[in-house]
């Protein structure tokens, strides 16, 4: 583990340095996934609380710290996505947000609008298996190499490379996907 990555969780400048290293690529990874500003904001932070808890577990030889990051987002969000399922009532949703000034909405609507032919892409790739439909989002629109998606997910490199080819292959004649996305 690097110097700096054991820092992170204790010293509050190295923890500052690493967020504003990183913070813009968290937001772009959740604006993909996510269409409302206030959700991207505070998954956003819920990211960076989430590396105070476990920057312990990073490990430079398994992939890049953006790869551990997306890793970190990934499982963020697919908490807010089961807690969300579970509630019944949109103002319990609602209630403890803190309230976005508007040129934070702005600015999170001008994010969410750029990424909108990812979240289309994400959407024609819903019918994949979870799996091949997660090695697919790091490689093709997060950008990571095979190898550090196979990290971020805890998979084999060949395991991600199988399921690579196979959501490829599934989505090669589908309009406007690989196109947009490839």
């Amino acid at each position: 583990m690097r110097r700096d990555q054991a820092e992170i969780a204790t010293d509050p400048v190295a923890f500052e340095a690493f967020y504003r290293r990183h913070v813009e690529a968290v937001t772009r990874f959740l604006a993909r996934r996510v269409d409302d500003p206030h959700t991207v904001a505070d998954l956003v932070a819920e990211v960076f609380v989430a590396v105070l808890d476990s920057a312990h577990t990073y490990r430079a030889g398994l992939g890049s710290e953006i790869a551990w990051l997306y890793g970190v987002a990934r499982n963020t969000l697919s908490a807010e996505r089961r807690r969300a399922f579970r509630e019944s009532r949109l103002a319990d949703r609602v209630s403890g947000r803190r309230l976005l000034d508007s040129d934070d909405v702005a600015r999170l609507e001008e994010r969410i609008d750029a990424e909108h032919p990812a979240r289309r892409a994400f959407e024609a790739m819903a019918a994949l298996p979870e799996g091949e439909r997660a090695v697919l989002e790091l490689v093709v629109l997060d950008q990571l190499t095979v190898t550090e998606a196979a990290a971020a997910l805890g998979i084999r490199q060949g395991t991600a490379r199988v399921r690579l080819h196979r959501a490829r292959r599934a989505l090669q004649d589908v309009p406007f996907v690989m196109e947009g996305i490839g």
